[in-house]
């Protein structure tokens, strides 16, 4: 045999179209594209001094890294939740309340606007640290254990938690005075970059570690894809499925840090608010499917900064916020129609129909 085999046809654009990565990069092209035609000075950034007379970067693309990086951190554990159980937790808002009121009551002590806080930081961040993980504990036992659908188990906390955590601080409002407690939700004095950004780095660094040299990756998407399956196979679904609302408990007590430092209290009603929704839809933005299984960690990541960035162009053109649900409820729209096998497949599809020779297309 003298003829040599031809490489397979390969197609990168409709290649493209399959990836899970494809729905977030578009999303976030057509954002960028809309506001640099609506309003190119939606991407300027400016250097000044805050009031403690540090640098900073200010502008809309810096609110988009800073307010969408505790969205992102919330992102990583929902992706695992949802992932391992098929459904989603709903709770996180409240529960970033309840871990954001005992850091501050860990903080102050019984006091309202103490002089000098009660307890180091550090402390006073994995005692919250705890208490969410436990609060994920309990909605993992309902999941795992009781087998209760995660959007019904979760339902409980996100009814209850916001008057738990005013309880927690006897339905005060405690103010941090240390100037020191506001690096977290601001800046580090020198670097003009947000804390948060970095803070989400560090997260994101500690996952892909520890999802890139331990069998975890594959253990939830084994009980996500078939429970009975990775059951025969010596896995025990329950407690992997508990594991993730452990480690998404541990996530959304980093994100109450930075909430909670941005303004050195509290508001219980407020705080938060909705954010859980905003997590769930960086996960579907991200192309990972809600129905559990493979899911792809950084498709979450840049869902949630995209989702962060359509929010901020929806501020800069004067939307108010009781509008944002619907405006993004039409993205939820668009995000189940595109993330279907079939529509992509029919884009891809499509798309090599185009690229074919005129020849070919004719006989078809």
């Amino acid at each position: 045999m003298t003829g040599k085999l031809k490489a397979p046809n390969t197609n990168p654009i409709g290649s493209l179209f399959r990836h899970q990565i494809f729905i977030p990069l578009a999303a976030l092209i057509l954002l960028v594209l809309f506001n640099l035609i609506a309003d190119p000075s939606f991407f300027q950034i400016t250097y000044g001094h805050n009031s403690a007379g540090n640098p900073v970067l200010s502008g809309n693309l810096m609110t988009i890294i800073d307010c969408g990086s505790e969205l992102a951190i919330l992102a990583i554990g929902m992706t695992l939740v949802t992932a391992a159980s098929g459904g989603q937790d709903i709770s996180v808002g409240a529960a970033i309340a309840i871990a954001g009121s005992v850091l501050l009551r860990v903080l102050c002590g019984s006091e309202s606007r103490p002089t000098e806080l009660h307890a180091p930081i550090f402390v006073a961040f994995l005692v919250s640290c705890v208490v969410a993980m436990l609060f994920g504990a309990f909605n993992g036992i309902l999941v795992a254990g009781f087998k209760i659908q995660p959007m019904v188990a979760t339902l409980i906390l996100f009814t209850a938690g916001r008057s738990i955590a005013a309880w927690v601080n006897n339905n005060e409002l405690p103010i941090v005075s240390e100037e020191s407690f506001t690096i977290f939700g601001g800046y580090i004095p020198g670097i003009p970059i947000p804390t948060p950004f970095f803070i989400a780095l560090i997260c994101f660094a500690v996952t892909w570690a520890v999802l890139k040299f331990t069998n975890l990756r594959l253990y939830i998407q084994s009980v996500g894809i078939n429970e009975k399956t990775s059951r025969l196979n010596g896995l025990n679904p329950a407690v992997i499925k508990f594991s993730t609302y452990v480690l998404l408990g541990l996530c959304v007590a980093v994100a109450a840090l930075i909430k909670v430092s941005r303004l050195s209290t509290i508001n219980y009603s407020v705080i938060a608010k909705d954010i859980e929704m905003d997590a769930i839809l960086a996960v579907a933005l991200g192309g990972n499917s809600l129905s559990g299984g493979k899911f792809n960690m950084g498709a979450s990541i840049l869902g949630a900064y995209v989702i962060q960035f359509l929010t901020t162009t929806l501020y800069k053109f004067d939307v108010q916020s009781d509008a944002l649900s619907a405006y993004k409820a039409i993205v939820v729209i668009a995000l189940v129609i595109f993330s279907a096998p079939v529509v992509r497949e029919k884009m891809a599809a499509a798309w090599k129909k185009l690229r074919a020779p005129k020849s070919i297309r004719h006989q078809a």
